[in-house]
């Protein structure tokens, strides 16, 4: 046995030998080469296609291991979210819902991203190694076949002189050998490679519209509850507004302090300074201050005067949607134009509120001053 293998490992390194010395010749162009400029054509292709293919495979392994990681920091993020909203705010409960359909919508993504696109993909690159493999084959066996053309060319030139016809014999069965063994696999090759190239195009559609596809329906899914939670938090805001004015109704007759929480955009000028009857509280002693009898109001200090009609101090616009919550209140939409008139008594101006009659309609009521811009 030991024997066997000895003979078996020496032919082998013979054998290899024997193409290393015959890709010497041929790059030194001593001798000549076997050419297939067809075969050659498929080969680049082939290579093309198995270096596109991995990379892409790469590619891919890449992005699935940022979706999972992307999840994980969605999933804490969102977790943050819950333990700030407060048990008691509303839209509690629809927002720990909408973030745990989102924790499963990124579960789902990246686990389709590797079940319906990686899975095909590897299936796909997994064939090109093999056919590598059968490429290097007939690629030794076409160094085995022009070696024996080469020895049995130079056995040959001399077989004239010695006359050996034993050597010539043996000689030709092994070129004959050598070639049809390489034709062999040469000819499948011509067949196989060509045909690999041309899937590409049939599996590249499924994969890329799988993979397309699936990133649509994740983003179109996460937009929607995206927007869902903007709208609790939304409403927890025009709510936030709105609750603040019940401070108001826990007062009795006496001047009120409640106010609505002060937007960023429209700020009340605290000071209540009456415009109709500003130049009547100018004292004549050389001073400009107010009298101690000034009437109560708020008024937006860059609101416009101008052009306005009688009892009219100015005008605004709802920035903000508003549900009256007591009779004496104004209700309107975003968008509606509000003039601002006077109170009846001016005592009961509240800090906060203005009173306002609705543009083209009779309706007369207080409003939060913030939920308005000046126009």
């Amino acid at each position: 046995m030991s024997e066997n293998k000895g003979i078996m490992l020496a032919k082998s390194v013979q054998k290899h030998a024997g193409r290393a010395k015959e890709k010497i010749l041929q790059n030194l162009g001593k001798v000549d080469r076997t050419a297939d400029e067809i075969f050659d054509d498929h080969l680049n292709n082939f290579n093309r296609q198995q270096m596109s293919a991995n990379r892409l495979q790469k590619e891919l392994n890449n992005y699935i291991r940022c979706v999972r990681a992307a999840k994980t920091a969605s999933k804490s993020l969102m977790d943050a979210v819950c333990e700030i909203y407060e048990p008691q705010w509303s839209g509690y409960e629809a927002l720990q819902a909408q973030t745990g359909a989102s924790d499963s919508l990124w579960a789902d993504f990246a686990h389709k991203l590797g079940d319906q696109v990686l899975i095909p993909l590897n299936t796909y690159t997994g064939q090109l190694p093999e056919m590598k493999k059968k490429v290097e084959k007939r690629n030794r066996k076409l160094i085995d076949y022009d070696g024996q053309r080469h020895s049995f060319q130079n056995l040959q030139a001399n077989a004239s002189k010695r006359k050996d016809d034993v050597k010539l014999t043996k000689g030709r069965e092994q070129l004959e050998e050598a070639r049809r063994t390489y034709e062999i696999l040469n000819t499948e090759l011509h067949d196989e490679l060509p045909a690999l190239y041309d899937s590409r195009i049939l599996f590249l559609v499924t994969n890329l519209q799988t993979l397309f596809a699936t990133e649509q329906v994740f983003h179109n899914e996460t937009s929607k509850i995206h927007s869902e939670l903007e709208a609790i938090v939304d409403k927890l805001a025009t709510e936030s507004q709105r609750g603040s004015n019940t401070l108001r109704k826990q007062t009795s007759n006496a001047i009120k302090t409640s106010s609505p929480v002060q937007s960023p955009v429209n700020k009340l000028n605290n000071a209540s300074i009456n415009s109709t009857n500003y130049q009547n509280q100018i004292t004549t002693n050389g001073g400009s201050s107010l009298a101690n009898s000034q009437p109560h109001f708020s008024f937006h200090t860059d609101a416009n005067t101008a052009d306005l009609p009688a009892g009219v101090l100015y005008r605004v616009k709802a920035t903000y949607g508003y549900v009256k919550e007591d009779v004496d209140e104004l209700s309107f939409e975003i968008g509606d134009t509000i003039r601002v008139i006077e109170y009846d008594d001016p005592e009961a101006q509240e800090e906060g509120w203005l009173m306002g009659q609705k543009e083209g309609t009779s309706e007369k009521g207080l409003f939060p001053a913030n939920f308005t811009r000046p126009i």
